[in-house]
């Protein structure tokens, strides 16, 4: 990601650069409408985030039982997450949008798990030891390690200086990988795993209480979305000079996996939404008006 190292540059380095302001903003040189295009939709995936979670605050606050309507694993595994994420995305030179969604979601996990143990606490004190550590240790390991691993590349370094996708190029081939990326592979592959098995515990929360209560729907109905977009925005955007569809893809699977992957999961919390909320409104519907 040159443009984190470098500052940008000059637009003069972004060659048939269509859009001074993506360049100056994002550090993404948008050379035709499939590049535009692809930073409209990583915009507005960054929105649906962003809004995912503030029904979910408002729903806790009200209803005082987020820590019996969502799954404690589900938030940590989301949080490691959206952690391995973060940092794989710097380390593996992803485009800056996906770089900018995984800060704003380690932070939206922190407030989820800080109301969390808000209202276990009230209930179950000694309880939240083991859960904290953990939270702590990886929040520390993400903010330590960063810096420690984004060493510069040591593999092609004549290309170091512009990062510009383009559909023409003369010999597109498979672009191999630096060792900063490999590593940075490595861990965006951990993170598409753990935003899978995020998923498992919550949908097993919601069948063992045979209800959704106390959970947004906004929260899960906006993260498909975002997901939707996120990944759409990554297959948009052009492979970079020389490199082929095929490679560029591949550089770019863990975070692909992990947008589209968790689609099939969330769909079935969807699906839960509904069958539940269908019979709590049944059970309401014939229950008496007064007590015999």
């Amino acid at each position: 990601m040159g443009w984190m190292r470098l500052g940008f540059g000059n637009f003069s380095d972004c060659p048939n650069g269509s859009r001074q302001w993506i360049w100056d903003v994002f550090g993404e040189c948008a050379q035709d409408s499939w590049d535009e295009a692809s930073v409209g939709l990583g915009l507005v995936s960054i929105l649906c985030f962003a809004g995912s979670t503030f029904p979910q605050y408002i729903k806790a606050c009200k209803a005082g039982n987020m820590d019996q309507a969502l799954s404690l694993w589900f938030l940590l595994g989301w949080l490691g997450g959206d952690s391995c994420n973060l940092i794989g995305s710097f380390l593996a030179h992803q485009l800056p949008l996906q770089t900018y969604t995984a800060v704003y979601y380690v932070l939206a996990d922190l407030l989820m798990l800080t109301l969390y143990f808000h209202y276990k606490y009230k209930k179950r004190t000694s309880l939240l030891s083991a859960p904290i550590n953990a939270a702590l240790l990886l929040i520390l390991g993400t903010v330590f390690f960063t810096p420690l691993l984004s060493r510069p590349d040591t593999v092609l370094p004549s290309r170091s200086y512009f990062r510009g996708r383009t559909l023409l190029s003369v010999e597109p081939g498979n672009k191999p990988f630096t060792q900063q990326e490999i590593v940075g592979f490595v861990i965006g592959s951990v993170s598409s795993v753990l935003y899978l098995l995020s998923r498992l515990p919550q949908i097993r929360t919601n069948f063992l209480r045979k209800s959704t209560q106390g959970i947004s729907y906004s929260l899960f109905a906006l993260v498909m979305l975002g997901n939707l977009l996120y990944g759409l925005s990554v297959l948009l955007k052009n492979p970079e000079v020389g490199q082929s569809e095929g490679s560029y893809l591949l550089h770019h699977l863990p975070w692909l996996v992990g947008s589209l992957g968790v689609l099939l999961l969330d769909s079935i919390i969807s699906v839960q939404f509904l069958i539940y909320r269908r019979a709590a409104i049944a059970t309401s519907e014939n229950e008496p008006l007064l007590p015999s």
